[in-house]
């Protein structure tokens, strides 16, 4: 695109990474995270993805991570009802990491930096939205998806585990999403672990990531993603998820199961997706925020596992 906007960020994207400190570093290996969606072209990924954005596409959404699984077919049914739009730029990462580059005015990435800004940017925490008003980048948000807690084990359950208390049990090797950039624990699991006495026992009242806060627990170091692969290896016995997490990893044949919870440890009344547009925002940032409620988008994340909003929460809400 040769839009002002895109040839700024062209020549913002070629700038030494020494220059650009205060730009949020992505994680190395992180090229999945990192995409862009060709209506009449192949997907790209990592740093080809990263420069396409920079340089400008249609739409960029930046969003809490484990949406990873259905941005593919939501991408394809948006392209499908709005023919003007051929490339969308998606970064799924732990929210709060998003937060920071949204703040920060971009990327760092295999040595190079990318300043730039999505149009819209969705989390599961709402103290992320607060800091981003603060910063005059957001000023309301809506809440699209819904999902809850869960716990992977391996498949069978070989170790009989049945549900939160569990995790105190001292032959569990557990894993849990790190509290300092995955609002899954940030928000929701903290305070299930807080309701039950185990969050000191687990967590060693320490905020980290890719750490052991006790011997037997294990924070992550980007993703809660990365739970099923350590259980899949045998390197760890339980690990606290997204129901969806379950879904996703049965359908790629891994061999785990789920333990389901009950509503007041899944919490299955209270998580919430919220989505908000990023000041300088083109208008198909508002396309995307119309289409979140039609039947095709609900289809597409719905396929994941993710239960879309209803109707009536299709309202602009002033951040607090």
């Amino acid at each position: 695109m040769n839009s002002p906007r895109g040839l700024l960020l062209a020549l913002a994207a070629v700038l030494p990474a020494a220059a650009s400190a205060a730009l949020t570093p992505i994680p190395a290996g992180h090229d999945a995270d990192l995409r862009v969606f060709r209506r009449d072209a192949a997907p790209l990924s990592g740093t080809p993805a990263l420069e396409l954005m920079s340089a400008g596409v249609d739409l960029d959404l930046w969003l809490a991570g484990n949406q990873f699984f259905a941005m593919a077919d939501a991408a394809r049914a948006f392209f499908k009802s709005h023919p003007k739009i051929s490339s969308i730029g998606v970064i799924t990462l732990p929210p709060g990491l998003i937060a920071q580059a949204v703040e920060n005015g971009g990327w760092t990435y295999a040595g190079k930096s990318y300043r730039m800004r999505p149009d819209l940017y969705a989390t599961v925490d709402l103290a992320h939205l607060r800091a981003l008003k603060k910063a005059g980048l957001a000023k309301d948000y809506r809440v699209y998806l819904h999902n809850e807690l869960a716990l992977m084990v391996a498949r069978g359950n070989p170790k009989k585990v049945r549900g939160i208390d569990d995790l105190a049990r001292a032959d569990l090797r557990v894993e849990l999403p790190n509290p300092v950039d995955e609002g899954i624990m940030s928000v929701y699991g903290r305070q299930v672990l807080e309701r039950h006495g185990l969050w000191k026992t687990l967590g060693g009242d320490r905020d980290c990531r890719a750490c052991r806060p006790i011997a037997r627990v294990y924070f992550t170091a980007v993703h809660h993603r990365e739970i099923p692969a350590d259980i899949s290896a045998g390197k760890a016995d339980v690990g606290l998820v997204w129901r969806t997490e379950i879904g996703n990893a049965r359908a790629h044949k891994l061999p785990v199961s789920g333990v389901f919870l009950p509503p007041a440890d899944s919490l299955r009344q209270q998580v919430s997706y919220i989505i908000s547009e990023i000041s300088g925002a083109r208008a198909s940032a508002r396309e995307w925020l119309r289409f979140l409620y039609t039947g095709p988008a609900r289809r597409a994340y719905a396929a994941h596992g993710f239960v879309p909003a209803e109707d009536k929460e299709n309202l602009a809400v002033p951040i607090p």
